[in-house]
């Protein structure tokens, strides 16, 4: 049920950049050596795709 309220809003929150957690942008988040993973303020890691310059949030395996 859950799923249902949270999952478009933060598909929304996503789309424009934000993070999922706190509303900042995720680019002031810290970014890692490469680049490609970048750390929110509130401590949720996100991936940025080079190709389309989207964000999505990190695997497990990707931490």
């Amino acid at each position: 049920m859950f799923k249902k309220i949270f999952a478009p809003v933060q598909a929304w929150l996503l789309s424009q950049g934000k993070c999922v957690g706190c509303g900042k942008p995720i680019t002031d988040g810290k970014k890692d050596k490469d680049g490609k993973k970048i750390t929110c303020s509130c401590g949720r890691i996100y991936i940025i795709d080079s190709k389309t310059k989207k964000f999505r949030r990190a695997l497990f395996e990707e931490v």
